[in-house]
């Protein structure tokens, strides 16, 4: 028997407590469930020495399953992150474990082997040994989604790592059926979307890496992007980082207590809202409004978290050792960090909750199964196939004409048009990041150094500004309360009073900027 075809595939990483619990766990009405098994897999993954297959992104391995040896290659297909994987997979049975080149179904695939291979033999390289329990489930749309809780690990040698996955395949139907399914079974269980596949996983292994997420807080990834590309396809792998920023910085402030994990995921889910306020006259409007309704008040529960992680490194602590010696800045210190704290606590909640889980699954649709479309909008599919270059020139310009707007009138500048031109400024320079594929490095680089200057200096003054919010805070009961009010306006008026020489620098670098060449034109 041999097949081959398409494997359109959701992977999402748990937590083991978790997968047990998902891999029994009952559907609502609408989904139909058929009854799961249980069984045990080993797969032995093969390699050159010098791992020429995992260079050329191929899998090869053979895997025992009951009493039939199945041999599967699998080669690259897209990877999103949103957990979605579309490897092309070529499978038949053989009658050992040894890998067969020869036994391989597709004349073109053998060739494409043999060309990595370059005259290398293979050899057993690593191997997974999971406990698979399966189910069928069946959507009210009719689609067919076969279920797969992993359990087990990964051996490479003398080296081991746990491997707890949950895995959905469509069988039949539409890719939105796999999102749907996963809510369902998730919950309100934090997860992962996985970036890797097993053979990732293994071959990371055997190169003595790990291939489990540290939980560290994650930039914004670099966006491919080329001139020959549609502005629907720069739409798609933009909301495919933004959704892969966000997601990764959740677990990150779930497993830590690192401060660069708020401000990770409010940058992600602002750089979220710029791109479908700035795709908005390609897509249908009305498609984003709950998810941008959704990351906007995302964004203000976990601003609250990293606006007290602001007062305490940037406006509090540079002022420590220069404070008099009556004013009890470490109280105040101390004080502030009682109520991050209980803000984090807070936060934390809320990323662990089934609000957030529908808040990625509803984005991770809606990038995969271009949400954003409008079948009664007969003109849309003309304006999603314009060129991204010409595009991006259009948009940023638009994006500049806001922010220059505000910068013609700095001098009168009200305090709130000064937040509201800084806003501008962000959402500015995120468009700007979304389309750098597209210029050239140089002067990219020297425009963007440019607009950083002006952006410190908005920055510091935002913080300033928020600087006040100390005298709004929470404060015990009894004498420690004077304490702590002198404190908070000794570090109020010191800012204020370096505020209006950072204000001074704000006209430079907006004179600086206004005048920089527009490289994206």
């Amino acid at each position: 028997m041999a097949t081959s075809n398409r494997e359109i595939e959701l992977k999402l990483e748990l937590a083991p407590e978790d997968a047990a619990a998902i891999a029994t766990v009952a559907l609502p009405f609408g989904f139909d469930s058929g009854k799961g098994k249980t069984q045990t897999l080993r797969s032995i993954y093969y390699d050159t020495p010098d791992t020429a297959l995992a260079r050329a992104r191929i899998a090869a391995r053979v895997r025992l399953k009951g009493k039939q040896w199945i041999q599967t290659v699998k080669l690259p297909g897209d990877q999103a992150g949103s957990g979605l994987h579309s490897p092309r997979e070529y499978e038949t049975n053989v009658p050992s474990a040894q890998f067969d080149l020869d036994a391989v179904p597709d004349e073109t695939v053998r060739a494409e082997i043999l060309t990595a291979l370059a005259g290398e033999a293979l050899s057993p390289r690593f191997e997974t040994v999971i406990n698979r329990t399966t189910r069928m489930v069946k959507t009210s749309d009719g689609s067919a989604v076969e279920v797969a809780v992993d359990h087990g690990e990964v051996v490479a040698g003398a080296r081991r790592e746990p491997l707890t996955e949950l895995e959905l395949e469509l069988k039949s139907g539409s890719v939105g059926a796999l999102y749907s399914v996963a809510r369902q079974l998730v919950g309100p269980r934090p997860f992962r979307f996985s970036q890797l596949s097993k053979a990732e996983r293994g071959d990371r292994l055997a190169n003595g890496l790990s291939s489990r997420s540290t939980g560290a807080p994650a930039l914004a990834e670099d966006i491919t992007l080329s001139v020959s590309q549609s502005a629907e396809r720069a739409y798609h792998a933009i909301l495919r980082s933004c959704l892969s920023q966000i997601a990764r910085n959740r677990m990150a402030i779930l497993s830590g207590n690192d401060p660069e994990g708020p401000h990770q995921l409010r940058v992600g889910q602002r750089r979220l809202r710029t791109a479908l306020r700035l795709f908005r006259p390609l897509i249908n409007p009305r498609s984003t409004g709950p998810l941008d309704d959704a990351a906007r008040k995302l964004a203000l529960a976990i601003g609250l978290v990293r606006d007290l992680d602001v007062l305490a490194a940037d406006i509090i602590a540079p002022l420590l050792a220069a404070a008099p010696q009556r004013v009890d800045l470490a109280h105040l210190e101390r004080h502030l960090d009682t109520l991050r704290s209980d803000r984090r606590e807070e936060a934390a909640a809320l990323l662990a909750s089934q609000t957030f889980n529908d808040f990625l699954f509803d984005l991770a649709a809606y990038t995969e199964t271009r949400g954003w479309i409008s079948p009664e909008d007969f003109g849309q599919s003309e304006r999603l196939a314009v060129p991204v270059a010409d595009f991006a020139a259009t948009a940023l310009d638009a994006q500049w004409r806001k922010l220059q707007k505000y910068g013609n009138q700095l001098d009168t500048l009200t305090i709130p048009e000064r937040h509201d031109m800084r806003k501008a400024l962000k959402k500015f320079r995120y468009g700007l990041e979304f389309f750098a594929a597209l210029s050239p490095k140089g002067a990219r680089k020297s425009y963007l150094k440019r607009l950083k200057s002006l952006q410190d200096v908005f920055g510091y003054l935002n913080d300033v500004a928020m600087a006040e919010a100390l005298l709004d805070l929470p404060l015990p009961d009894g004498p420690a309360a004077k304490d702590l009010a002198q404190a908070a306006g000794f570090v109020i008026g010191w800012h204020e009073a370096s505020a209006r020489h950072a204000w001074r620098q704000a006209k430079d670098s907006w004179e600086e900027a206004n005048k920089a060449p527009r490289y994206w034109r």
